[in-house]
């Protein structure tokens, strides 16, 4: 039986066993964030019932129990998106405070008066405003590399960008507000071509399709770890060691320094360089279960369900008169955004929500988009491994109730 009709999943997410204004719920915001299995919420649990201490610091059994933890989601981490050493693996807030370390510590250090940087047209405002900040301070320049209305990049335009000036490209791997997949090997391979360092956004591909930092080559890498079945308040910096090595510190306090003294002070190594102050160790230790859940799944047979759930959704919103979707590129991620005409957006999210419908709706932190796009915003249902024929179903009813009702 296709897993449309009889998802297995579902019962390890709790969420879901809720009733939702009379309706069962229909989640479809994972774009925004994942839902958390319960093996994700037990681990958190049991940290902060039984085994609370701080890390790196203790000697004694809770200290070395919860540090143990820890680290080992470092390795699992190293693991999943296949990093050289598990040191290039630093923890921070999300992806935003990954890009910002990226921004403030390379950028700011090695950028010079007039060098380039490189954005996609379909950037997130995580992946804009930390570069705006730097390009600022730098007098650098930054570029925008073009895309076609189906929402891809237009790679011959990337090409021509991507002169002697270009010191740094980032680019997201999935598009939020789109779907769209970018090549970011190839990419990667052009700006390594022509002396550029190259940052990806990793944030909603880490959990719907293999992110292989080794294979693509890039050199840096973010993502968080509420995009992938963990908690908020953590997420990943993968960085090629020679890159990090020469990089200051992002901040000082604890646990990022050697020896400190009032004249002078020097810094540990790496990773901890950049982990400074005590951590969100009960995130880090559930981040290492939501990895452990999608080893047990299988990004593979993730990546499966969704493309069968995305191919059902497309058809079956398609079929909507009036309805619009934007970003059909061929190669793309489980997000179907749309509009329908004569409706605003933020009425159609309201309105089935009272249908037990969870969509999201706005300019998904993607404004320069939303500008290419000719639109004030989109509705935006994304879909994970937990989503079924039904909540799909559920949407397309929802959509047809409300549309019948402006008529």
């Amino acid at each position: 039986m296709s897993i449309l009709e009889n998802n297995p999943y579902r019962k390890d997410f709790p969420v879901l066993n809720q009733i939702i204004n009379g309706k069962r719920l229909a989640y479809l915001d994972s774009g925004a964030t994942t839902l958390k299995p319960v093996t994700v919420i037990d681990e958190m649990d049991l940290y902060y019932r039984l085994e609370t201490a701080n890390v790196h610091r203790g000697l004694y059994w809770l200290s070395e129990n919860a540090t143990t933890k820890f680290e080992a989601t470092r390795d699992k981490v190293s693991n999943l998106i296949n990093s050289p050493d598990r040191k290039q693996v630093i923890f921070t807030k999300g992806t935003t405070e990954s890009i910002n370390l990226v921004a403030q510590s390379y950028a700011r250090t090695f950028l010079n008066v007039g060098d380039e940087i490189l954005l996609s047209q379909m950037e997130h405002h995580s992946n804009i405003v930390p570069w705006q900040l730097v390009a600022e301070e730098k007098k650098a320049i930054i570029k925008v590399i073009p895309i076609n209305p189906q929402g891809e990049i237009l790679m011959d335009e990337y090409k021509k960008l991507l002169t002697p000036k270009v010191k740094i490209v980032s680019v997201v791997y999935v598009s939020n507000a789109l779907g769209t997949i970018n090549p970011v090997k190839e990419m990667t391979t052009l700006a390594h071509a022509a002396g550029a360092v190259i940052m990806v956004d990793a944030a909603q591909a880490i959990a719907h399709k293999k992110v292989d930092v080794q294979d693509l080559d890039v050199d840096f890498l973010a993502f968080s770890g509420h995009k992938m079945f963990g908690p908020t308040g953590v997420g990943i910096l993968y960085g090629k060691e020679a890159l990090l090595e020469k990089m200051p510190p992002y901040q000082g306090g604890g646990d990022m320094i050697d020896v400190v003294t009032f004249e002078k002070t020097t810094y540990n190594n790496l990773p901890h360089k950049f982990e400074a102050g005590t951590p969100s160790i009960s995130a880090v230790i559930g981040l290492g279960k939501a990895v452990d859940y999608i080893n047990h799944v299988g990004i593979e047979n993730i990546k499966k369900v969704e493309d069968e759930l995305l191919d059902y959704a497309t058809k079956r919103l398609s079929s909507i008169p009036g309805l619009k979707i934007y970003g059909t590129a061929k190669n793309k991620a489980s997000v179907v955004s749309f509009g329908i005409e004569g409706l605003h957006p933020q009425d159609l999210a309201t309105l089935i929500d009272k249908e037990g419908v969870a969509i999201r709706t706005g300019h998904h932190c993607a404004q320069p988009l939303m500008k290419f796009l000719c639109v004030p915003a989109t509705c935006r249902a994304s879909l994970s491994i937990y989503n079924n024929k039904e909540d799909i179903d559920q949407l397309y009813d929802a959509l047809v109730k409300v549309k019948k009702f402006f008529e």
